[in-house]
């Protein structure tokens, strides 16, 4: 079982490659328009490979009315509320150390003594994390990445790219993910001690509990939507904007796939507007 994990970690892993390097080759070969108008809308949209993020999109909302919906619609129906609770508070818990790093990367002592407290707190009276008392208190979970510690840093976003399967992203975020999915140690424990189900358990868990937190949001914007595809494209700028200014971005993003926090494998539905 372990090996055939393994090796579709692997062939995933490949395949994320594969795309991003078609995406950066076909984002070179993009052109400015030459009317004045097109210009500025290109400008403003930040996708200069349009289509095929389109085309990405659509094969991604395939994968999420045929997989990835319907298993967040039965995790939402089996799953009482305060597990549902319970589960993230556990997988945000377990985000503890690459959150901490990127808070002392941002030179934020707030965000570390935040950190610290809620891992503390929640980890000790909170039942292991499984509960959130820290943020009863006052201190809620806020959520960092090194994408955001880039953006901190004075690094571009980059154009706008649909990746297949992870959904909204760019250039810097991207290499966020990678940075963050190499440091997470959870991540390297699992990989050294042949354990490699257990990143590809969590991400799963994650992207799930996520998508169903999302299953009406999702359904409402895209009915209300003329373009579906350009409502998300300006709210996943928009919200992550806002994350890199640490303000409060709520809990939801539409998107068909997921945000992945942990290692780039198995994926569904992004539904958080973001992270």
């Amino acid at each position: 079982m372990i090996s055939k994990l393994k090796e579709m970690l692997f062939r995933t892993k490949v395949a994320f490659s594969m795309a991003l390097l078609a995406v950066l080759l076909l984002g070179g070969c993009a052109g400015v328009p030459s009317d004045p108008a097109d210009r500025e809308a290109y400008y403003e949209t930040n996708d200069p490979i349009e289509p095929f993020n389109r085309t990405v999109f659509r094969i991604n909302q395939g994968l999420d009315s045929v997989i990835f919906k319907p298993l967040a619609t039965i995790y939402h129906t089996i799953f009482s509320q305060t597990l549902q609770d319970g589960i993230r508070n556990f997988l945000n818990n377990l985000r503890t150390p690459i959150i901490l790093a990127n808070n002392v990367m941002q030179g934020d002592p707030d965000g570390v003594r935040d950190t610290i407290a809620r891992f503390t707190v929640n980890t000790i009276v909170g039942f292991g994390g499984f509960g959130d008392p820290a943020g009863d208190l006052g201190v809620k979970f806020r959520n960092e990445d090194f994408g955001q510690t880039l953006a901190t840093w004075g690094v571009g976003e980059g154009p706008y790219l649909m990746l297949p399967i992870f959904g909204p992203s760019n250039p810097r975020d991207v290499v966020g993910l990678v940075v963050d999915t190499v440091a997470d140690p959870i991540n390297m424990w699992a990989n050294n001690t042949d354990r490699d189900a257990i990143p590809i358990t969590r991400t799963l868990v994650r992207g799930i509990d996520r998508r169903a937190r999302n299953l009406k949001t999702l359904d409402d914007l895209e009915k209300s939507s003329l373009d579906f595809y350009a409502t998300v494209r300006s709210l996943y700028r928009q919200i992550r904007d806002d994350e890199i200014r640490n303000g409060d971005s709520g809990d939801t993003i539409p998107s068909p796939s997921i945000s992945l926090d942990e290692d780039p494998v198995i994926a569904g539905p992004r539904a958080q507007l973001i992270r």
